[in-house]
């Protein structure tokens, strides 16, 4: 059985949010709630200078009728399509601020079919963990350990990462 895309998976938790009272966007991929903006991107494949500039720059667009604005993200959830590089997953370990504020989730076994994501996810954002509650739950994701990213070492600073059975 093959599972949705990524624009399915992020229509169905939005609708899920809506539910629970979170602004969301029907054009873009943000959800605010306590005035913080999650901001979910995907992306198949990016370099890691890319990624550097995107996750610093933090920036949001918010659509407000027939006009915008931009916001700055609280956190970032990328959602990938293929397995990140390694050296991308180093560039949030390495980057305390980045870790605070971006989790990165491995779609590609989950649009193979297999019920399986690979998280690294250090955020305290109430969105993100609902977002993994909607997989587990809905979709039946099992997470895999961060050792499943790469070669990055599991520490205690980043033990937030774990295998859910």
């Amino acid at each position: 059985m093959k599972m949705p895309k990524v624009w399915e998976i992020l229509k169905k938790f939005k609708d899920v949010c809506r539910g629970r009272g979170w602004k969301t966007s029907e054009s873009e991929d943000w959800i605010e709630i306590n005035d913080k903006y999650n901001n979910f991107l995907w992306a198949r494949d990016i370099h890691p200078s890319s990624f550097k500039r995107i996750a610093s720059n933090r920036k949001c667009v918010v659509r407000e009728g027939l006009s915008y604005r931009v916001v700055d993200a609280s956190y970032i959830a990328w959602l990938f399509s293929e397995t990140p590089s390694e050296a991308l997953v180093k560039t949030v370990f390495e980057n305390p601020d980045f870790s605070e504020r971006i989790a990165l989730y491995d779609l590609s076994p989950l649009l193979e079919g297999k019920n399986l994501c690979v998280k690294l996810n250090q955020t305290d954002s109430p969105v993100f963990q609902e977002f993994e509650r909607f997989l587990r739950n809905d979709l039946k994701v099992r997470f895999k350990p961060l050792s499943s990213f790469s070669n990055v070492e599991v520490t205690e600073k980043n033990c937030a990462i774990e295998e859910l059975a």
